[in-house]
């Protein structure tokens, strides 16, 4: 940062965007490098601080809030170094699903956008004439996507090898969950019966539905019970290695339907909701007291983020993820180009990259949003009332202002253009993230 601001790139900015300032001493320097979101100046064109009054003064004009919980709203814009509007922008509120941003970032530094999660497979006794005498175990490392498909395509691995019988158990160890059931005993029931099409049920024929087309079905009979081991057996024979999605793959599908079960395994897997704090705090440069966190998915009002907070660790998201030559767009969705999930039924400027949060009297959006007059702007909105549907048409209403405001990027930018072209499904049940170890 220090090179930055003495490279004198900053003040270039700043008088580009027409704010005057003085110029700095170390001092100042050192100051600016700790200060939240890097904000140092307010921004001379009142685009944004007007918009901000006028959709409070609705709020209340529509009688979403009563004037006096309008202090219980909270937003935040910023563009670079500039701070375009701030109301309670510092105060933690209640930011529901918004709590998956610094889930994302936690989970994203400590693994890395490649990360997969791994999965083995092992008999404990010998393999003769396609029947293991001896125990199937699982050992999981907390893959927080295996579901069905993955299930299918790891017993069409075991059928591959030729085993189609186990005369033992199904052993669990570790950390195994499947179609997000945590509970390792369901886990293992679930598994039980997707390696064998003959005992499926609805749900897994459904699941089978969505699979490429003439996808073999698996038949491996397990003779014996579900068994949970706290310790590995020693004497085992590994057969498949199962990998999970890339951790960006697993981030994007997590905040594109803002699923709550991957949010809490991948806060688990970091440490906890602790260790999510401090990380995010850290790498986005604001207070621990702005980020409060009990989980990592936002369940519970007791997560508590501010505006303020949330748009810092956006920003640090995208420095991450730049250096793995990647964009906020590969984990989050983008408005006319994800039409899955969350953003069903919203109304967002083109290009907009965001996190969407709700629980009964909580709705919240944040992200940023390309415009021609001021670049990336970064936004916040936590909404506090029961009228949620409603809030969510102000808050798009906002941003559609806004960009009026500051006019429509002539383009994506470089830095939100995805790393794939266009948005795709996750590629659930691949083969070949099943290696085969065994050999006959």
């Amino acid at each position: 940062m220090l090179e930055l601001l003495g490279s004198g790139l900053v003040s270039l900015w700043l008088d580009m965007a027409g704010v005057k300032i003085q110029p700095l001493n170390a001092l100042d320097a050192l100051a600016w490098q700790s200060s939240p979101g890097f904000v140092i100046a307010p921004d001379p064109n009142p685009a944004g601080a007007m918009t901000v009054q006028e959709y409070l003064k609705d709020l209340i004009t529509s009688k979403l809030v009563t004037p006096n919980l309008i202090n219980h709203q909270g937003i935040w814009l910023q563009s670079g170094p500039m701070l375009m509007a701030n109301h309670q922008g510092t105060i933690p509120l209640p930011a529901a699903s918004l709590t998956k941003v610094a889930t994302s970032l936690a989970a994203f530094k400590t693994f890395g956008p490649d990360h997969q999660f791994e999965t083995l497979v092992s008999a404990t006794g010998p393999i003769v004439n396609g029947v293991v005498n001896g125990d199937l175990v699982i050992n999981g490392t907390g893959d927080p996507m295996f579901v069905g498909e993955e299930a299918i395509t790891l017993g069409n691995a075991l059928n591959k090898i030729g085993i189609k019988q186990v005369n033992g158990n199904l052993e669990i160890h570790g950390n195994f969950a499947m179609n997000f059931q945590r509970q390792s005993l369901l886990a293992g029931q679930m598994l039980k019966q997707a390696l064998d099409h003959k005992t499926w049920n609805r749900a897994v024929i459904y699941q089978y539905s969505l699979m490429p087309k003439g996808t073999p079905k698996p038949q491996v009979v397990i003779s014996g019970a579900i068994k949970i081991a706290a310790q590995p057996n020693p004497k085992q024979t590994i057969l498949v290695r199962h990998l999970s999605l890339p951790l960006k793959e697993v981030i994007k599908e997590m905040n594109v339907y803002s699923n709550n079960h991957i949010a809490e395994m991948l806060a688990e897997l970091v440490g906890g909701a602790n260790v999510v704090k401090t990380t995010a705090a850290a790498l986005a440069n604001v207070p621990q007291s702005e980020i409060q966190l009990i989980n990592g998915s936002g369940l519970g009002r007791e997560n508590r983020i501010s505006p303020r907070a949330v748009c810092a660790m956006f920003m640090a998201l995208q420095r991450e993820a730049s250096f793995h030559k990647l964009t906020l767009a590969d984990l989050f969705p983008m408005s006319g180009l994800d039409h899955r999930g969350t953003l069903h039924s919203r109304h967002l400027p083109g290009a907009t990259v965001i996190k969407t949060g709700t629980l009964s009297d909580v709705s919240a959006l944040a992200g940023v949003l390309p415009t021609r007059d001021r670049g990336l702007v970064w936004f916040a909105i936590i909404n506090r009332g029961y009228k949620v549907s409603s809030f969510r048409a102000e808050q798009d209403k906002l941003l559609q202002h806004l960009v009026k405001q500051l006019q429509v990027s002539s383009s994506i930018p470089t830095a939100l253009t995805p790393h794939s072209p266009k948005s795709t499904l996750p590629k659930l049940g691949v083969p070949s993230r099943n290696e085969i170890l065994y050999k006959n």
